[in-house]
């Protein structure tokens, strides 16, 4: 993939660590910026919200980044990456909740971040350009990969890219399983590793948004151990 025009935002409040990041980010043919707080990246992106990917870090003083997150999302849909505490789980479970694409742990590793970077822009890329009109009905949802939208009678469900791919993954497989390795390979462009919650937590956030329409039904079965199935149709 070619990265010349690949823009990446850095919100961390530690200098030298946005320093050493953007410095490798530029190494390997990114544009990298950095600002160091949730209220300077908020008039940052005000003013310039064209930026392929952002490198959030979670535990800012201020306004930390879980409290910036939802009002990113509330104005761009420009994926995110987190950076996060080693062992933090919580706040990594409430970021993907609120809308974050991946994580990484701090003290992170430049090259991973880099893998996970170039993972999550190739998903970003896919989907847009995704052209053909594959649509799929199941349940009175009606699921359109040419315009990327999934409906239940006239109403959109708010889904993230992520999100969306999960379901839709769902779907087109409905009545059979999907493991959990063959979702965060096809969705989140890499492999399952011990202790990964990031499908869960999409597939919870699914489950959300599709009880407003289907409050007495479950349509997304777990299978435990192995994965997730969409009830098919009698």
């Amino acid at each position: 993939m070619s990265n010349a025009k690949s823009r990446i935002l850095l919100i961390d409040d530690d200098q030298d660590l946005t320093g050493l990041l953007a410095t490798y980010l530029k190494a390997n043919g990114f544009v990298a910026e950095a600002v160091h707080s949730g209220a300077d990246a908020l008039k940052k992106l005000e003013l310039d919200s064209d930026f392929h990917l952002i490198v959030l870090d979670i535990q800012m003083p201020g306004m930390t980044g879980l409290e910036l997150l939802p009002q990113l999302r509330a104005r761009i849909s420009t994926p995110v990456i987190m950076l996060t505490g080693r062992g933090e789980e919580v706040d990594r479970i409430l970021g993907l909740e609120m809308g974050a694409d991946d994580y990484l742990g701090k003290p992170c590793n430049p090259r991973e971040l880099l893998a996970r970077i170039n993972a999550v822009l190739r998903r970003s890329q896919a989907q847009k350009k995704e052209v053909v009109a594959s649509q799929v009905s199941l349940h009175g949802l009606e699921l359109d990969m040419g315009s990327r939208a999934i409906t239940f009678d006239g109403n959109n469900l708010e889904l993230t890219g992520t999100e969306f791919e999960v379901l839709a993954m769902l779907m087109q497989n409905a009545g059979s399983i999907v493991s959990k390795e063959d979702m965060t390979r096809k969705v989140l462009h890499r492999e399952l590793t011990p202790y990964d919650r990031s499908i869960d937590v999409h597939v919870s956030r699914v489950r959300q948004q599709l009880r407003q329409f289907f409050a007495d039904q479950e349509l997304i079965k777990t299978v435990r151990g192995v994965g997730y199935q969409m009830i098919a149709e009698s």
